[in-house]
Parts: C-alpha cells; structure tokens; sequence
C-alpha cells in the first residue's frame, strides 16, 4: 500500500473520456493526499493548465477529437518538464512505445492496479522537482505580476529537467537571479552554481577562464587552472550575455555541448564533464545570426527551451513590493532601522519609467536610502533621483485618448476616409463619428488616395 505524503503532495491533472474510471481515479488520488484536478477532454485540460498548473498529467491515450499523444506534444511545448502518464488499454504495447518515444514519463494500463498507480505517481513527482524542492528555490524573485507567474512556472517545469535553457530580456531584469532559481528547484541544487559574464573579459581570458589552462600554456601561466565548467561539475553554469562571446569561442562551446567534454588551453587531453548550461542575453540572437555574428547551430543548442523576462515597466503592480524587499534588505545590511517612502514618493516610483529595470530601482532606493535625513523618503528626493526619468505613465484618461485616436486612425487608413463606411465599421452613427473626429483632430481627407 502506498504511503501518504501531506508534506510534498502534488497537484495532478486527470484526463479521460471515461466518467466512471476518472471518478475512481480521483477518489484514489485524493484519498492519498493529491490535489486532484479532473477533465473529460484533451481540449478541457488544456484550458484549465494556467489556472491549475499541474504536476503531473494522467491522460488516457484514446480520446475523441484530441487524443493523449496529441496532448502530450501540446504540453510538451507549452510546460516544458510537465510530465505525462498515458493511460492505455490491456496489451496495447506498440501504444506503450510510442507513448514513451513522444516523452511520456510513463503508461498504465487498464484495468489500472492501485498499488502500480500510486508508486508511479509518486516516481513522477519525484523526477518533475514537485517534492522535496526547497520552497525557498526562488524566494529572491518577488512578484504578483501575472505574466512573471507564468515565468516562474515555466522555470519550475524546466528545472526538473536537464534541458538548456535561454533567458532573454532587457538589461537588469534578473536573468541571474532566474538562473539560480532553476539551479535551485533541480536536482542539480546541491552542486555549484557558477556564472560568468561574456562580455566583461578578453577573448583570451574568457577562453582560460571557461575551458581552463595547463601550467605553460602561455605567457604567464604559472599554474594550471580547472576554469568554470569543471568548478561547476555536477552543477549549472550560467554563460551571462551569451550574445557578445567571440565566433571563435563559440565554435569551442559548441564543441563542449556535443561532445560533453572540454580541452584546456595548452592540453591535448580531453576532460569529461556533467554541467548543465543556462545562457542569457539581452541582445536578439537571430539578429546577430543574420549578420553573421552568432552561430546558428549554437543558438539552437542553447535555446532549447526560452524564457523571457518581462521588464519593470511591463510589471508596475510589482515595483511597491520590490521596494519594500530593498528597503528590508538594506535595512539589515546596515543594522540600521527601516526607512519607509511617503506616499507620493511611493506614487513617483510606480508612475516612473525603468529602462534600468529592477537592477535601476534598486539602485535609486538604496541612494534614497543613504540621501534621505529623515525615517521617511520624500518625493523631492525620489523626484532628484529619478531625472527625466520621472512620471512617465499616462494617465488613464489620457491612455484612453492615444487609443481612441489610433484605432479612429487605423479605420480611417482602411476605408481611405470614407467617414460612412468607417462609422460602421465602428458600429458608431455618422454624426457620433464625425464628433469622434473633430475631438481627436482627425481629418479624413488626409487618408484618402491622391
């Protein structure tokens, strides 16, 4: 009989056209202390996948419409690292194989034994990083912003695989911080993390500082050095700013990533080594692809699975909690007590532009912080701090003007200012319209055909 885990039970998402077996199913996983989640169609599971973010999938592999290798294929692209038990019917093996060759974790067949369910449950959230991983694995990563959520989902997924993966996003984003995060929530946590930025050195120096060097290999090598992968050995190496490594260099990583195994500088002796690489770059590498820059079967070894880092501006609801984790951490850096922002300052800080993302904000507080002679940051100081920066943010009123002035645009450019048959197409009458245009200065003559 299987063992209950109210500790490290996982959320799992049942699949299966079958009403009486998706009922026994989730009478059994419940009982074992699984939150169960249960759905009569592929297309069901798939529109319940962000509100429920499973653990794990038991999906039957004969469905209508959608059946279970389908579904697998579609979670594989959507949850990178979700595993999929399928469920298929008695001695249906070439089923079995072709399940486990599309990346199922693993099958059942019906009639489905109690004992063989929950001990492959259980071997499933083992391997997807679902029990058992620190719940502080990314306690540095602060938001309720709903598009970081996914990101952070999707870099759970990830984590419990050994799969590369490539962060991208503006400066200053926290492609560092996500790395340590995966590093974390994998298996591989235990090991170093190490990273690395490529575009901060010389060419030569990268080369030693990755790949290492004998004693001798040249001008003042006095010592051999093991370099980044083998410190990372059994760990994660992050390659920071991938995008500005030297063509040459490139062509030596890729080597690495094929072969699992590096040459020192100066050795004629191969090193084999168990690193997992996350690269970052804040730069578009197809761009540089297209201009020969960045080798193209690189980037596809390193881009196996992309995340992107939404910027600051695009996560305002994050910046008051952002600032008020600075604020504590620089508190106690200090042993100092607290200081807190008065409300308008805390107003400018959300209203302001961030080019600089969170790497500018925290900045800007903790000068705040050093600047300000009183407990409470004042808006004057933030106001100094921020510069041109400041009060970015439209309006509401006027961010509903700068939309109602472009879709009148768009229409008018469509119908080539014929107001008649652009007032129907905004389901307006035409004396509304012609308001509409004379409020927003719009002539209609200025998109007719000359």
């Amino acid at each position: 009989m299987a063992n209950k885990h109210p500790q490290t039970a996982g959320k799992i998402l049942l699949v299966d056209d079958d009403p009486g077996l998706l009922r026994l199913l989730s009478i059994r996983l419940r009982a074992e202390g699984y939150e169960v989640e249960a759905v009569e169609s592929a297309h069901k599971a798939l529109s319940v996948l962000n509100r429920f973010t499973p653990d794990l999938v038991i999906t039957d592999l004969r469905m209508d419409k959608m059946d279970g290798i389908s579904l697998l294929k579609e979670l594989q692209t959507r949850s990178p690292g979700l595993r999929v038990v399928i469920i298929t019917a008695h001695g249906t093996i070439p089923d079995a194989v072709t399940a486990t060759q599309h990346g199922a974790f693993g099958f059942l067949t019906k009639p489905i034994d109690k004992d063989e369910l929950m001990s492959l449950v259980e071997r499933a959230l083992k391997v997807s990083g679902s029990v058992d991983v620190d719940e502080d694995w990314a306690s540095q990563i602060i938001t309720r912003n709903q598009a970081m959520k996914e990101v952070m989902q999707q870099a759970r997924m990830v984590a419990a695989t050994d799969a590369r993966v490539l962060i991208t996003g503006e400066s200053g984003t926290g492609k560092e911080l996500l790395a340590q995060a995966i590093h974390k929530a994998s298996d591989r946590r235990n090991q170093p993390f190490v990273a690395i930025n490529c575009s901060a050195m010389a060419e030569n120096l990268l080369e030693s500082e990755l790949f290492g060097h004998v004693k001798g290999a040249f001008t003042g090598a006095t010592r051999s050095h093991d370099g980044l992968f083998r410190s990372a050995e059994g760990g994660t190496l992050m390659l920071d700013e991938i995008g500005d490594m030297p063509m040459r260099l490139q062509v030596k990583l890729l080597r690495v990533l094929q072969e699992g195994q590096i040459r020192p500088v100066g050795s004629t002796e191969a090193v084999h080594i168990d690193v997992r690489v996350i690269s970052a770059t804040h730069r578009d590498l197809q761009e540089l692809m297209g201009q020969g820059t960045f080798r193209e079967d690189l980037y596809y070894r390193l881009n196996v699975v992309n995340i992107k880092l939404p910027t600051v501006d695009d996560r305002r609801e994050d910046i008051p909690l952002l600032v008020a984790h600075f604020l504590h951490e620089i508190a106690q850096e200090s042993d100092q007590e607290r200081k807190v922002y008065a409300p308008e300052a805390v107003e400018m800080l959300v209203t302001a532009e961030w080019p600089g993302n969170v790497r500018q904000l925290y900045n800007v507080v903790r000068q705040n912080v050093a600047l300000s002679r009183s407990p409470v940051i004042s808006g004057e100081l933030v106001q100094q701090s921020l510069g041109e920066h400041a009060g970015k943010l439209a309006s509401f009123s006027d961010a509903r003007d700068e939309f109602t002035r472009n879709y009148l645009s768009q229409i008018l450019q469509i119908t080539m200012g014929n107001v008649s048959q652009a007032a129907r197409l905004a389901k307006r009458n035409r004396t509304d319209f012609y308001k509409l245009l004379a409020r927003h200065e719009l002539n209609p003559d200025a998109f007719k055909n000359r």
